[in-house]
């Protein structure tokens, strides 16, 4: 993290998830913008989620980036207590992550849901989405989310990006 407070919070269901949502905190990190990551998950630790979110956007957190397999509640969740964007990201699970991502596409509507790729792909781009959002009212990471795009389009092309 840049700074002490963190802009972005990443959230994840459960500590295998870690390893994917790493590429998003490091993302951030490359466009220095101050995060962190904690492991909540919505369906054995409600109470705990619940008390977290309750002070979230006091704290200063703009976007959430939520990762989550199989059922894939989190970003739900989430979306559905807080008024700030959540981007969700499908983890690879049993059915090649599809279930994932289904789970998190179909949310009804009024909890919006900002949905990206499954795995490491979506866990770049939710950062990168994050930034794009956060560039809206923060000159200096527009500037670093700029640098980042000519920085990318210097490197050969790879279906997961750089």
């Amino acid at each position: 993290m840049t700074d002490s407070q963190p802009r972005v919070a990443i959230l994840m269901g459960s500590q295998s998830d870690a390893s994917t949502m790493q590429h998003a905190a490091n993302t951030l990190d490359s466009l220095g913008i101050s995060n962190e990551s904690r492991v909540i998950s919505a369906h054995r630790q409600a109470a705990r989620l619940e008390e977290y979110l309750g002070g979230v956007e006091e704290a200063g957190v703009q976007v959430i980036i939520a990762g989550a397999g199989m059922a894939a509640a989190l970003p739900g969740v989430v979306a559905a207590k807080v008024r700030i964007p959540v981007l969700g990201v499908p983890m690879e699970s049993k059915v090649n992550g599809l279930d994932s991502l289904l789970s998190m596409v179909q949310m009804p509507a009024g909890i919006p849901v900002g949905t990206l790729a499954i795995g490491r792909a979506g866990a770049v781009n939710a950062a990168l989405l994050a930034a794009a959002i956060l560039a809206l009212s923060d000159v200096e990471i527009g500037k670093s989310l700029a640098k980042y795009r000519r920085a990318q389009a210097d490197q050969p092309e790879t279906p997961d990006g750089p």
